[in-house]
């Protein structure tokens, strides 16, 4: 049998619900989650950022609360994240973003998804962030849009 794909979720991921743009592609990978076909991680990182998002968005993430696993925010994530800032991937002003990369590092997820295209979904960023992630220990993170999650194994 073949293990559920643990993914980390990111607070755009769910704002991404109400989002024109990443609406249709948001429900089909939360719908995913419904089915049990992944694991959703989220962290205390995620759930301090929902404590601002409109009500809509923290009705419709409560849906989910029987299913979140959570990534901790350890000492080992915090170091990580610094490793990220350290290495110029981004600037201390985003210090939330490398700390969803570095939680879901140390967590061992397979997947971050995220519809934050210029700190995390980043063709230039992510080889930086498993450069690092390789250099201290962990294994190569994927990090993709849910819109390339949703899809199943149909041929």
């Amino acid at each position: 049998m073949l293990r559920k794909i643990k993914i980390y979720a990111d607070t755009s991921v769910f704002g991404g619900v109400f989002d024109d743009e990443f609406k249709d592609h948001s429900l089909a990978f939360f719908e995913r989650i419904k089915k049990g076909d992944f694991r959703l991680f989220i962290s205390d990182a995620v759930r301090n950022e929902l404590t601002n998002a409109p009500k809509n968005v923290r009705d419709f993430t409560s849906k989910f609360e029987s299913v979140f696993e959570i990534a901790d925010i350890n000492e080992e994530a915090i170091l990580l994240q610094q490793k990220y800032i350290e290495a110029g991937i981004v600037s201390s002003k985003f210090t939330t973003d490398a700390l969803h990369v570095a939680l879901a590092s140390v967590s061992n997820c397979n997947i971050i998804v995220s519809w934050n295209f210029k700190h995390i979904v980043n063709f230039q960023r992510i080889p930086l962030y498993n450069s690092v992630n390789l250099i201290n220990g962990y294994n190569q993170i994927n990090i993709y849009s849910p819109s390339e999650v949703i899809y199943g194994d149909e041929a």
